[in-house]
């Protein structure tokens, strides 16, 4: 699991103005993140707006981001559902060769026990013929993962090799870090907070902000792993204003804006998500022209 520590970059999906997905400007980011030093992708995550995406649109991103990386660095693909018999058809038909690990969303919206989350994690990892990273993300679930079934998958299911954790709670951060097993990775998944979780001892992240910040964002991550703190203080410091910004309305709504102000792709998307508000995006642009 060495190839997922450093800089995950979780993919935006750019549409077309009739809301089809527009593959020329997918592959200008592909590239333009793998140009700025990005350790691997991400397909598929929430920031791909999936809700919004059909079966075979997921199949074909998956096919199209394997083509496109050509293995110049790892990816992953996200598969995850609250419906635990759906992962674990989507893993079996899934083309999956070619991932380096299935990144997966604690189940959304039923609200399980703890017991149930554990259950459904096992479940899916015995079924996936890829490594498991767990994903936290309270706000977006609706149920917080515990560090004690984080902890308890950590260490009783072989096929899970790493955390991505968005709860916010540094104490959570903190217990998982220092009782994990050796070789569990734990990838921060907060943009904001990722630099103190670095210096807690996570061991990388999963960027929203590196889809436009991917030079910057990449060389800070790189200098906390190295303990150059100075150095990666002086790269979050500037990039901040950018992440509050980014995060303030909408995510993924704000990073669009933020590349469509680079002119790597459209500021269109399927509903429900709306573009920023126009007050919000002058600020944006105000920022980069600055940047």
């Amino acid at each position: 699991m060495e190839q997922l520590k450093g800089t995950g970059v979780a993919l935006v999906t750019p549409f077309k103005a009739d809301e089809s997905i527009d593959w020329n400007a997918l592959e200008k980011l592909i590239n333009y993140v793998i140009d700025g030093g990005v350790n691997y992708v991400v397909s598929l995550g929430t920031t791909g707006e999936t809700p919004t995406l059909s079966a075979d649109e997921k199949l074909d991103l998956i096919k199209f981001t394997f083509e496109k990386v050509s293995k110049r660095v790892p990816v992953v693909i996200g598969i995850g559902d609250y419906d635990t018999r759906d992962v674990v058809k989507r893993l079996e038909s899934c083309p999956l060769d070619e991932a380096a690990a299935i990144l997966s969303v604690a189940p959304y919206y039923s609200k399980p026990t703890q017991e149930g989350i554990f259950q459904h994690y096992k479940a899916i990892a015995a079924a996936s013929p890829k490594p498991i990273i767990l994903y936290n993300v309270p706000g977006r679930t609706g149920r917080n993962m515990t560090a004690e079934t984080t902890l308890r998958l950590a260490h009783e299911v072989e096929n899970i090799v790493a955390m991505k954790e968005a709860s916010g709670d540094m104490m959570q951060c903190m217990q998982i870090i220092r009782d994990k097993p050796k070789d569990f990775l734990v990838i921060s998944g907060d943009d904001g907070l990722a630099l103190a979780q670095l210096a807690c001892g996570m061991d990388g992240v999963i960027s929203v902000a590196a889809n436009y910040f991917a030079a910057d964002f990449s060389s800070m991550v790189h200098a906390a792993l190295v303990n150059d703190y100075p150095a990666a203080r002086i790269l979050n410091n500037k990039m901040l204003q950018g992440f509050e910004m980014m995060f303030s309305e909408n995510n993924p709504a704000g990073i669009k804006a933020f590349l469509h102000h680079a002119g790597i792709c459209e500021n269109n998307f399927r509903l429900p998500i709306l573009p920023v508000t126009d007050g919000l995006y002058g600020n944006i642009s105000a920022y980069l022209n600055k940047y």
